[in-house]
């Protein structure tokens, strides 16, 4: 199917893997962005930001990151300074980050992906950890 989907992907994260699975499970093969090695500009990142209609501080992420050592969680940070420290460290943009033509999101969790994929599931879904997000005729189970 050519849909065009971006995916903003750390293949070490889970959710990102069960993310990147749902969306294949469309038929649709994304263009897969390893943001760690390939991080986007400050412009793009300020783009997705305002598209998915969230903050920087919603963006960021504080496990496995310096999230504490840089002291991010200082509300008095602005959204320039965040921003700032995500360009600087990709490891805090959270993920993983979905681009369709139904909007963007973060995929947190995975099944949130649902919402922005313009075809239907194929078979059912089960994620890494054994839970069911899609049935067999291709539903999403609530």
């Amino acid at each position: 199917m050519n849909i065009d989907i971006v995916i903003y992907h750390n293949p070490e994260c889970g959710t990102s893997r069960n993310t990147l699975a749902m969306i294949r499970n469309a038929g649709i093969e994304p263009h897969v962005v390893e943001y760690l090695k390939t991080p986007p500009s400050r412009a793009l990142l300020e783009s997705l930001i305002e598209r998915a209609g969230m903050t920087p501080r919603a963006l960021l992420r504080e496990k496995g990151t310096p999230f504490a050592e840089l002291g991010l969680d200082d509300p008095a940070k602005t959204d320039a300074q965040l921003i700032d420290a995500m360009m600087a460290h990709p490891i805090l943009i959270n993920r993983p980050l979905v681009v369709s033509p139904l909007g963007v999101k973060l995929c947190r969790p995975s099944e949130e992906v649902l919402d922005l994929i313009p075809a239907d599931q194929r078979g059912a879904f089960v994620k890494e950890n054994g839970e069911q997000v899609v049935d067999a005729s291709g539903q999403r189970v609530q």
